[in-house]
Parts: C-alpha cells; structure tokens; sequence
C-alpha cells in the first residue's frame, strides 16, 4: 500500500516507514500484538514506535491504530456500501463540515470585489473543479483567473499584486505547489479560501475561508476507485455561485 501522502512532511527515518508500513498491514492484531512485539518484529526499539506515532499527530500506539484504520480500510463495510456512497452525494451531507453562513461569507466577499482579481489554482483532478469554478465566475461577470500546475509560476506571481482573492482546490490538501501559492498569498495580505478534504491540512492553516469535503479514498492518488469529493466539490461551487447571485441581488 502506498502510503506517501499519509506520510507526508512527517520526516520518518527508514526504520518508522517500515514500522508503518507493517501497523498497516496488520491493523487487526497490531493492539493484540502490542508494542514491544511490533519492535521485536521489525528489529527495533519500542521507543521508535513512540516516537513513530508522535510524529504521525497521535498521542499513542492504541491511539494510532485505532486512527489509521479508517484511513486505509475501505470507507464502508460492503453491506451498506452502496447507500452510504449514493447518500454522499446528497448536498446535505455537505453541509456537515460547512456551515451555510460560510458560504454566505464566500459569496459576499466575491461580490465585493470589483477590480481586483479571483484567482483560482488547482492541480490534477482537483483542476477539473478550479477551471470549472473560474468559468462559472467568468460567465457572472467576475474578474477571474484560473491556472493550474502545467502553467508558469510567473502566471502567479505576476498577478499577486492584483488579487483580491486567492482560492484553490486540493483533495490532499498537502500538493506541495498550492500549499506555497496560498502561504504566499496570505502573506501578501491577499484574502485567502480553499476546498480541501475534510481532515485538518497544511493547506487549511493558510486559509481565511476553509471548506471542508469529505473524502472516501485518502490513499488513492491516482483516483482509481469511485470517490465523491470531486462531485461535492462542483456541488459546492454551484452553492456558492447561488449565495453569490442572491448577495449580488441584495
């Protein structure tokens, strides 16, 4: 199992990947096992799993493998699969990790804007939203830019000046490149929103306006099994371009 985004910006030795890597596997002995029989299996010290679950944010090994087994499981037993999957995509579900007052503070700040520019910045499959989003503000009559990981970094810094908002989309909320893009944009003063997935990020910290989307498949880079955090997140666009024609109104 790939695991590089659950490790990221963690700085784990070889020995702590390994150790992970063999928790994972074998999540449903790993509290039966306990800690000094994971070390003597990897050839170890229990101090290196302390400090291996210290440096993941958990405040333990029970706590660790309790908090990792949603993370790499299948997001629903295969009885209620199909309901659980099907009723995600249901805008109340949404409205679970976002308040609706949020979007109406979205929707009132984009309407403020009237010279400066919304600068929308994706990359990968969350680039099919940001490009989305960009041409749905256009189509309203709004200032907007999108660019995404294939464009020049000048394409950013040559329009900071003029931005009034920096927003972007991230699954992870740990790609790298919009992780320094929104860093940079607040800490020119632009006001700052993202759509990421609904765990704390690194991407978060940076955001004025965090939207949280729930995400079915943590691991799953490349986008293979079905996932609705790329749907909620249109879903959560066309919201927020509702609250925008009805502040526009007002």
């Amino acid at each position: 199992m790939n695991l590089s985004k659950l490790t990221q910006n963690k700085n784990l030795t070889d020995t702590e990947q390994l150790v992970l890597q063999y928790i994972v596997e074998h999540l449903d002995t790993a509290l039966a096992q306990g800690v000094r029989s994971i070390a003597h299996a990897n050839y170890t010290s229990t101090s290196t799993i302390m400090r291996l679950a210290r440096k993941m944010g958990y405040s333990g090994f029970v706590d660790m493998c309790y908090k990792l087994r949603p993370l790499v499981e299948e997001p629903q037993q295969l009885a209620n699969e199909e309901q659980t999957f099907l009723e995600s995509f249901c805008t109340s579900s949404l409205l679970n990790y976002n308040t609706y007052d949020l979007l109406k503070q979205c929707a009132r700040r984009m309407s403020r804007e009237e010279e400066d520019l919304i600068f929308i910045y994706a990359t990968g499959f969350s680039a099919t939203v940001g490009n989305y989003m960009a041409r749905k503000l256009v189509n309203m009559g709004k200032r907007c830019i999108f660019a995404s990981g294939e464009d020049s970094v000048g394409m950013f810094e040559n329009n900071l000046d003029r931005m009034g908002i920096f927003f972007c989309i991230s699954k992870s909320g740990e790609t790298p490149q919009v992780r320094d893009k929104i860093r940079t944009a607040r800490e020119n003063g632009v006001f700052t929103a993202a759509i990421t997935g609904e765990e704390e990020n690194s991407i978060s910290r940076y955001a004025d306006l965090w939207f949280r989307v729930k995400d079915l498949r943590k691991l799953d880079d490349l986008n293979i099994t079905p996932n609705t955090f790329f749907p909620q997140s249109l879903m959560l666009v066309e919201l927020i371009a509702y609250e925008y024609l009805r502040a526009c109104k007002r």
